[in-house]
């Protein structure tokens, strides 16, 4: 009996021990629990109330430019119109926050690239983050390769073409895109060979070949040129 009584009075020592914790931490808990709610909250209003309006604005925004960009008006595309259109530039500063703001990064590189200013369009193209889509990513990746390859930076030129090709074989369904990877990588291999290194350019020539089997280059037998050329 003596020992039952001791239990229960240890017991109740360690609850009002427990009480008393919890008590003493009941502001800290609750303030905690308080400013998880409020950032819960202000999230949501924020996506609700702030980041969705700013993205159907910079989508509208956008869509403008891109008439322009189809034109082939790529100075109004860039720099705005004069009137209802801002262009891509201000955009992508205005809307950097959003989906509609990166990509004004990578028309506002494509236009300037169009326009023979290729280092403010390496500029633009650097600054659009790229993502697994099978088509959008690699050729902007493509892009910012020309770029380099214009301003004679020619190691970026062939790390971004060879880079291309691996996204775009990423986000086919069978690791193989016959369309894009080999234009991908033939830019890299002429790169090389203008290097005079004819060896890795060979290298890429062969992959080509073996990896891309029903890419235009390899059934037509355009392969089979670079690779000559490159043994030499």
């Amino acid at each position: 009996m003596a020992k039952k009584n001791n239990l229960e009075t240890v017991q109740n020592e360690q609850l009002s021990a427990t009480e008393t914790l919890v008590n003493k931490n009941r502001k800290l808990i609750l303030g905690v629990l308080a400013a998880i709610l409020v950032i819960g909250i202000g999230w949501y209003l924020y996506h609700q109330y702030v980041a969705i309006p700013r993205e159907n604005k910079a989508s509208t925004e956008l869509a403008k430019g891109q008439e322009y960009f189809m034109a082939e008006q790529f100075d109004k595309a860039l720099n705005g119109d004069g009137a209802t259109f801002t262009g891509f530039k201000r955009i992508a500063d205005d809307y950097s926050s959003t989906d509609a703001g990166n990509l004004a990064n990578l028309y506002a590189g494509l236009c300037e690239a169009n326009l023979g200013k290729w280092q403010e369009a390496a500029n633009y193209l650097e600054k659009f983050d790229t993502s697994d889509d099978a088509v959008i990513s690699p050729n902007a990746v493509d892009a910012l390769g020309n770029a380099y390859a214009h301003l004679n930076q020619l190691d970026k030129a062939v790390d971004c073409f060879k880079k291309a090709a691996k996204m775009a074989d990423k986000a086919a369904k069978d690791g193989v895109n016959n369309t894009l990877s080999p234009h991908y990588l033939l830019q890299a291999g002429e790169i090389l060979e203008s290097q005079n290194k004819k060896a890795e350019a060979l290298e890429i020539y062969q992959k080509i070949k073996k990896d891309y089997l029903n890419s235009y280059t390899v059934q037509t037998k355009q392969i089979d040129a670079y690779i000559e050329r490159a043994s030499r």
